[in-house]
């Protein structure tokens, strides 16, 4: 992944910093993956993105707040994400230099694909497969599409990339609104995904209000059962383990997104271990 500077010495955002955007989608409905949303503690909006697809766009621009690079901020989010939820995550991102995705789902080690402005390849095809395999998408159809986008095209920047990749997407239900493509400057995502009908404002209630609103939708899903006993008591001191050391780690190095990934870690890890006594309160 990209390790650029996002900032001189002035503290000036810089070029690539400046041409930054991002878009998050998430295989769920809005009305699930809003509570989740509001735990990673930023302003976004949410919109549908076709039949069980959301998509989530940042109101501001923390990748020129901390220094982050955007897809270092977006990796953050999209494993923050995905650790609480049984859906996987999808994070777009691009800047001047660069444009890629990463894909998040539960624990397991996230995979990521970049590609130069020009529209160079730099990943691992290894990272498409474990990409289709994970969405679930076509072995065969599918998988010739995205093998595509990781040969020489002198003809395709890293825009057409990533469109390329959404085009794949739209065989499993994607179907983002128009106006919301990468390439766009953030504030022309944002005032699209406003005009969407049934957007929602993401903003962040306080821990108990997002943490309630979190687990209400948990219980309603599949995993819902395994909210109590031994092995939720085992995933949550799991949670606890990886959780603190990460968010140490993150405010060490400035890292927003590792931060907010290791902090949810933390929360639901504390709260999983405490349930009982949380209902209790209702």
């Amino acid at each position: 992944m990209p390790s650029d500077a996002t900032a001189d010495s002035a503290g000036t955002p810089a070029p690539q910093a400046r041409a930054a955007g991002a878009l998050l989608l998430c295989r769920a409905d809005p009305a699930t993956v809003g509570p989740a949303a509001q735990l990673l503690r930023e302003r976004m909006v949410l919109a549908q993105a076709g039949p069980g697809w959301s998509v989530v766009v940042p109101e501001g621009k923390p990748w020129l707040r901390g220094g982050e690079p955007v897809d270092s901020v977006l990796a953050g989010w999209a494993a923050a994400l995905a650790v609480s939820v049984p859906w996987p995550v999808l994070a777009l991102w691009w800047d001047a230099e660069h444009g890629g995705y990463t894909l998040a789902s539960g624990f397991r080690r996230p995979v990521g694909y970049v590609w130069l402005a020009n529209g160079t390849p730099v990943g691992e095809d290894e990272a498409m497969r474990t990409f289709a395999a994970r969405l679930g998408l076509d072995p065969v159809l599918d998988m010739q599409s995205l093998e595509t986008l990781t040969r020489p095209d002198s003809g395709a920047d890293a825009r057409a990339r990533l469109l390329g990749l959404l085009a794949v997407l739209t065989r499993a239900g994607l179907k983002l609104p128009a106006g919301l493509t990468p390439g766009e400057p953030t504030d022309r995502l944002r005032e699209v995904a406003r005009m969407q009908a049934g957007a929602e404002h993401i903003e962040w209630p306080g821990w108990r209000d997002a943490v309630r609103a979190e687990l209400d939708v948990v219980e309603r899903s599949a995993i819902g059962p395994w909210l109590r006993g031994p092995k939720a008591r085992t995933a949550a001191a799991a949670q606890l383990a990886v959780g603190i050391p990460l968010t140490v780690w993150g405010l060490r190095r400035r890292g927003a997104g590792r931060v907010a990934a290791g902090a949810l870690l933390v929360v639901y890890g504390a709260l999983a271990l405490a349930y009982d006594r949380l209902r209790a309160w209702d």
